[in-house]
């Protein structure tokens, strides 16, 4: 398992310029090690800092920027296509299982991470939404895609429109997480979570996330591609899963 930390002290991660830079660099790195012969990395767990003594997953963007990076149409269409999509894309290309692990504030660029992981994990106290009505800017579409695909237009339209925060038993009502759990379980859950992932073949995870995200287009699967959903029956993770289950054994996958 492999963590990444936001961290932006003082700010409650909010997530700034540099920071979106590094989000996608630290993807790159690891989809890099999980692609090596050999790797055994099989989960990425994406967190926030505590900010101090404050938990934080992380509370939006960092709206001085605003002042700064984001005040022309050119800064702002460099600033989301050239910065923020490209960290979104990593997260979500991501051949490996990705959990969000959320203590906090998890608010509008912080929401937008989460929803790019597959799975999204919360303590009960965690915050959630995305108030920028009250700041005069809309999300920009290529990021509210994700929240749409997650949870579905109704409840994004909700999120938006009335620009409020809310519980993570909400967040869990309108299926924008996994699971909630007790204030301090979160590390035991995520770890949990991970060894329940690293414990099935790694190929049938990537697979799994790629079907799923094929899915979601809305065309019906071509001749190839049903042949290619098979491709478990050449690999030696598939004999193995076979000989361990009806050994009564534990499988040893070696992901090929």
């Amino acid at each position: 398992m492999a963590t990444v930390a936001l961290a932006n002290p003082g700010k409650l991660n909010a997530v700034d310029y540099a920071m979106w830079g590094e989000l996608k660099a630290a993807l790159d790195d690891l989809r890099r090690e999980a692609d090596a012969p050999g790797s055994e990395l099989r989960v990425v767990v994406i967190t926030g800092e505590p900010d101090g003594a404050t938990p934080a997953f992380a509370a939006g963007g960092d709206l001085e920027e605003f002042l700064t990076l984001r005040t022309t149409l050119d800064q702002a269409l460099h600033y989301h296509d050239e910065r923020v999509a490209p960290a979104l894309d990593a997260i979500a290309d991501c051949p490996l299982p990705t959990v969000a692990a959320i203590d906090g504030p998890c608010i509008g660029g912080g929401l937008e991470i989460a929803a790019a992981c597959d799975l999204r994990i919360a303590t009960a106290s965690s915050r959630f939404g995305a108030p920028i009505n009250r700041l005069g800017f809309s999300m920009y579409p290529g990021e509210m895609a994700g929240l749409v695909r997650l949870a579905g237009p109704a409840v994004v339209l909700e999120i938006l429109l009335e620009g409020r925060v809310f519980a993570a038993a909400e967040a869990y009502a309108k299926g924008l997480l996994t699971r909630v759990v007790d204030d301090g379980a979160l590390a035991a859950e995520v770890d949990a979570t991970a060894r329940r992932i690293a414990a099935g073949a790694p190929l049938v995870a990537r697979w799994h996330k790629q079907w799923v995200r094929r899915l979601l287009h809305d065309a019906p699967l071509t001749a190839g591609e049903k042949a290619e959903s098979f491709a478990f029956l050449a690999t030696d993770d598939y004999k193995e899963g076979l000989r361990a289950f009806f050994a009564k054994e534990k499988p040893r996958f070696s992901g090929r």
